[in-house]
């Protein structure tokens, strides 16, 4: 191994105090040292970024190393090779000239070779009687000798970088499924809650992880759902803690009997929630014989402004936007997402989202949400409902809610567009909408 004085670049090469430091490590390796030339540039390509070594520069190095014939490094052995820029281009993979001399300064300066450089700059080796090399001038590669034990701990910090890394994926990906599964149980449970806002805090917290989250994001982003996961099964191990197996049992029975609406539906108050939102009874038995085509979307929103305000931009432009915005107000009502989908499959997903729409904008006049969409999808069932008598009651009541600034003003043309009279409806249509009530 070298064993001269410090030495310095050739040219205008600058000598910096971290060269002469890494000469000086150099110098204290151990003449019994052995290190594994592959072994330990393994070791540095691992942990590359954190000694500052560039794809390029690895290239450089691993060219550099076959130019050495042994595979074990001693620290007793003279470790300088002497390839040209040719050579070192073609074990390169062809790099250009100017990469290839950039790429060897950011080996220099990382600390991976050190340049022992002839009086003119050349590289070579001048040989004794015997064929044995007395002088060599090149790039030392002493340094993967001395550092051998600092790359290998370097790889290892690493590993386990990466490795606590993927578990907190883990973890992120857990705590998230246990989240939603949860929220959905009490939803569809009917334990007590403003599942609504939980839901909301849920989607507040994730929308702040990027799409390549780094480490320490993922951590945090974790610590705040983890908190949530807590207080959410905290609520639900406290009720079911507080029921005893008598009322369990009970509780269940009822949950499958009542799984459409809750007894409370059956009471009069119950009564006028189905009247003012699906129609009178006698509407609902002679369903047949509504108007066959589908509900026109301006009509749809005419009857439910309240819907705009979930729209991008406060305006719904078609029935993909509408759709979007049930999807919306949906977690907003305490509809559960099985009720939901068994609208879905009862009604199909416009009339379903178009009977959602009818509930949100009578949400203050409907105790339970769920529970009534439910009973509305078993009366679906049974062909014993349909959406046209919901849309037409809810213009009816908003014409109804018009006639006063009528009577003051005068009788508005149908196609005016001031407040209440801005429905895009037929004169049909609105002579249907005029005809008392049985």
């Amino acid at each position: 191994m070298q064993t001269g004085s410090v030495t310095t670049p050739f040219g205008r090469r600058p000598m910096t105090l971290g060269q002469i430091s890494r000469q000086m490590a150099v110098k204290a390796v151990k003449s019994d040292a052995v290190a594994h030339k592959w072994q330990v540039f393994k070791d540095i390509r691992e942990a590359r970024e954190l000694i500052g070594a560039t794809d390029r520069a690895l290239a450089i190095l691993n060219a550099l190393l076959t130019f050495h014939p042994e595979t074990a490094l001693t620290g007793d052995a003279e470790l300088v090779v002497w390839p040209s820029n040719e050579q070192l281009m073609a074990r390169a993979n062809g790099m250009p000239p100017t990469t290839l001399r950039r790429h060897l300064a950011v080996l220099v300066d990382c600390g991976l070779i050190i340049r022992r450089d002839s009086p003119n700059g050349k590289r070579f080796a001048r040989k004794g009687r015997g064929g044995e090399i007395e002088q060599a001038y090149g790039f030392d590669l002493s340094p993967i000798v001395a550092r051998a034990e600092e790359f290998r701990d370097l790889a290892a910090a690493v590993q386990a970088d990466k490795k606590a890394f993927r578990v907190a994926k883990e973890r992120l990906t857990l705590v998230r499924r246990d989240i939603v599964k949860l929220i959905e149980t009490g939803i569809d449970e009917r334990v007590p809650g403003n599942w609504g806002r939980v839901t909301q805090t849920y989607q507040q917290i994730v929308s702040r992880l990027p799409r390549s989250a780094p480490r320490q994001v993922v951590e945090d982003v974790w610590q705040q759902l983890h908190e949530l996961y807590v207080e959410i099964r905290d609520v639900l191990e406290s009720f079911v803690k507080n029921e005893n197996p008598d009322a369990n049992e009970s509780h269940s029975e009822r949950h499958i009997q009542n799984s459409k609406p809750d007894s409370n539906f059956e009471s009069e108050n119950g009564s006028r929630e189905k009247k003012e939102a699906g129609g009178s009874a006698e509407e609902n038995d002679n369903v047949r014989s509504l108007p066959k085509r589908e509900l026109p979307l301006g009509i749809v929103l005419d009857a439910c402004p309240g819907m705009r305000e979930l729209g991008t931009g406060g305006e719904i432009r078609n029935w993909r936007d509408f759709l979007a915005s049930a999807e919306l107000a949906r977690p907003s009502l305490g509809i559960s997402p099985s009720a939901w989908r068994e609208a879905r499959e009862a009604l199909g997903e416009q009339h379903a989202a178009i009977t959602l729409a009818a509930i949100y904008q009578r949400a203050d006049q409907i105790s339970n949400a769920g529970g009534y969409l439910r009973s509305l999808t078993d009366r679906a069932r049974d062909g014993k409902f349909s959406t046209w008598p919901m849309i037409m009651a809810l213009l009816r009541a908003k014409l109804d809610a018009s006639k006063p600034t009528e009577t003051t003003h005068g009788p508005r043309p149908a196609g005016s567009a001031d407040g209440a009279g801005a429905l895009r409806a037929s004169d049909a249509l609105l002579r249907t909408l005029q005809k008392p009530r049985r």
